[in-house]
């Protein structure tokens, strides 16, 4: 059995951003050289995300309105949590759209259903991030 492990690094421009990283983690999966197998990418950030959803910018604002509604970045007098940094709002955001994902590897691709792509979820940017790909299998 093999395993690989590589770190994909981000420093995001905006507090908040979507990033479609299919494109590296695929990259990931060639260089790992397995065939069949599981693929584990994570935020290593508690208030950055990993999920797989469809690419569709319309989509993307829809998520972005939706969590600024569940949990408003302002006024940050609003959470306990804020006293040192003012990102409250960044750690319930993750908590909704959750840590990492798991795909299947067969035939040396990722075995996704229509649409999935694989995105990075920032709530607390302008500063270097990183997501870890993580391979096993054969």
């Amino acid at each position: 059995m093999r395993s690989y492990r590589k770190e994909l690094l981000f420093n995001t421009t905006k507090r908040r951003e979507y990033i479609n990283i299919t494109p590296e983690v695929e990259r990931c999966l060639a260089e790992s050289g397995v065939k069949e197998g599981f693929l584990l990418c994570n935020a290593m950030h508690i208030t950055a995300s990993v999920f797989i959803n469809d690419d569709e910018s319309g989509l993307l604002h829809d998520f972005e309105v939706w969590l600024e509604k569940l949990a408003p970045e302002k006024p940050y007098s609003k959470y306990h949590h804020n006293g040192f940094e003012d990102n409250a709002d960044a750690h319930l955001k993750r908590s909704v759209m959750g840590r990492e994902v798991v795909v299947a590897v067969t035939e040396g691709k990722l075995d996704f259903g229509p649409w999935e792509q694989i995105f990075y979820g920032e709530f607390d940017g302008k500063r270097s991030k990183r997501v870890l790909v993580k391979i096993i299998g054969e």
